[in-house]
């Protein structure tokens, strides 16, 4: 069953050709039709604009709200003690009884004693001393001093270390360097967990790509022999993927095992935390604190949006359908989000992704100096928008005979997916110049409409840029405390900055979509991982 959710490899059918040149013509489309409307008609092409530029504007509003409302909720679930709400689930009907009635401000807290009420009459529920949580943390050739933190953060959680099972994940290709860290953190880190166990990936194996799924899958593995000897059961078993720069809340792991107990689907579910790229915010140069603050607001949006949310980076699955679905693909750089789709495939539509609204924090780009810092963060950029490449994989399973998922909800989701990475590459450049073509061909036209559009675009885009206030003063709350190196004038700086806000949206956002897109159309697949360098400043 799980070769038939899998990505191919080599040459690809006609029809999978089709889906995976789709973005791209898309989005040069968009693009292209704009000049062409222009030449054609300055009337059309104003009108073809306008349109665009609404759209945008309605799309601005709804992100401000949305973004509001997530930073509520993400905030007030931030507040519940979720190790307390878990070990509630150990006496539910006693608990019911205590608690039903009584009015509190916790976020969710109704819900909570509803769960209870269910479980009190339910018979078959996982029992949550049983439960353990595996954590893998892969690695590449990080140091010390990003590794420990992470590996820190999972200690430190409000579940019980004792049950956690830490898998520490490590390329072959990394070195004697990273075979004397993997060692020196099996130290540090004795005792402290169930186990800390050491798996190391090797190079060079046959249908891999260079990258962070086969790692994954070969530590994924070497846990099922090792429970397998513990006699512990796939299903009391929740694994989380981390990257080496992870730092996961406190209360991370007990909300992931509270939800996965009163789901009763959990099987066909997994959990996805808000990804905020925080870690070293007050380093990272101006771009890319623009960049990774955009991208935290983006995932705490979609904390809002149950209907859209999808893996990424680091989240958490139930072992026994991992297992069912030989873990992740080994065969794409984009393997978290592409986990998504495997799972939606594999569960025949029936998977859903669980809202986890505390976050991972993660590391915004850093490199020794800011050209280097450039570069990375558009080779960052261009790999996650590579998940373009899902278009086709899902494009093909919906349009076939063979479909195994009710078509009109694959079919809204596959629209989304283009969409979204269609607007991604498409809409910065005709924002931002798109109200000078028209004039500039038609440089002699005396339509009002014309003349005037540069105006009217500019001010529908500061009426759109209150979306952007709303990001600044929220990013500012959201900021960790600030070094002692940084002097106070520092914050004044990280409001100047999203003065770069166009610039940014252009050269990284919309290139590096457009980069990953132009792969997929001309049949030069990105097939190796290029790992971001996790580089600590002192």
């Amino acid at each position: 069953m799980a070769e038939n959710i899998e990505l191919p490899l080599g040459k690809r059918t006609a029809k999978y050709r089709f889906f995976e040149i789709l973005p791209g013509i898309l989005s040069y489309s968009i693009v292209i039709l704009l000049f062409v409307l222009s030449y054609l008609s300055p009337m059309a092409g104003a009108i073809y604009l306008l349109a665009i530029i609404a759209l945008t504007l309605v799309k601005a509003v709804a992100v401000s709200i949305r973004t509001v409302q997530g930073y509520k909720v993400v905030q007030k679930a931030g507040k519940v003690d979720w190790a307390a709400r878990l070990e509630q689930l150990n006496a539910p009907h006693d608990n019911f009884e205590r608690l039903h009635g009584e009015q509190r401000e916790e976020y969710d807290f109704e819900q909570h004693v509803e769960n209870l009420r269910i479980l009190s009459v339910e018979r078959e529920y996982p029992d949550p001393k049983k439960i353990y949580n595996a954590v893998i943390m892969v690695a590449y050739n990080e140091g010390l001093e990003t590794l420990v933190p992470s590996v820190e953060a999972v200690r430190d959680t409000s579940f019980d270390s004792k049950k956690i099972i830490f898998v520490l994940g490590y390329e072959e290709r990394g070195g004697e360097e990273m075979e004397r860290n993997a060692q020196e953190l099996k130290k540090i880190f004795k005792g402290v967990f169930y186990d800390f166990i050491l798996v190391k990936h090797p190079d060079g194996l046959k249908n891999e790509i260079m990258g962070k799924g086969p790692n994954l899958v070969c530590a994924a593995e070497e846990l099922v022999n090792y429970i397998n000897k513990k006699k512990i059961k796939p299903e009391n078993v929740i694994v989380t993927s981390l990257d080496s720069d992870n730092r996961m809340s406190r209360e991370y792991l007990s909300y992931v095992t509270y939800e996965y107990i009163v789901h009763a689907d959990r099987k066909n579910l997994s959990y996805q935390p808000v990804s905020l790229f925080m870690n070293n915010i007050w380093d990272a140069s101006a771009p890319m604190r623009i960049i990774a603050i955009s991208n935290s607001f983006f995932n705490i949006i979609n904390t809002m949006r149950p209907h859209a949310l999808r893996n990424f980076a680091s989240h958490s699955q139930p072992l026994d359908a991992l297992i069912e679905m030989n873990f992740w693909s080994k065969r794409t750089i984009v393997e978290d989000g592409h986990q998504f789709w495997r799972s939606l495939m594999h569960f025949k539509g029936k998977y859903e992704v669980v809202s986890i609204k505390v976050p991972i924090y993660q590391d915004a780009v850093v490199e020794e100096t800011f050209w280097r810092t450039a570069k990375a963060q558009f080779v960052q950029l261009r790999r996650w928008d590579y998940g373009a490449s899902d278009v086709a994989y899902v494009g093909v399973r919906l349009f076939s005979k063979k479909r195994e998922l009710p078509f009109f909800p694959l079919f809204a989701k596959f629209l989304r997916l283009l969409d979204g990475h269609v607007t991604l590459a498409a809409m910065s450049p005709i924002v931002a110049f798109g109200g000078w073509v028209p004039k500039i061909m038609h440089m002699g036209s005396k339509q009002l409409l014309t003349y005037n559009l540069p105006g009217m675009v500019g001010m529908i885009q500061f009426f759109a840029s209150a979306g952007l206030f709303v990001m600044i003063l929220l990013s500012l709350k959201m900021l960790p405390k600030r070094p002692k190196k940084y002097k106070k004038g520092k914050e004044f700086l990280m409001v100047l900055q999203w003065l770069l806000m166009p610039l940014v949206a252009i050269v990284y956002q919309s290139a590096a979509a457009f980069y990953a897109q132009t792969r997929l159309l001309t049949g030069k697949y990105m097939e190796k991982f290029d790992v971001t360098r996790k580089v600590v400043k002192g």
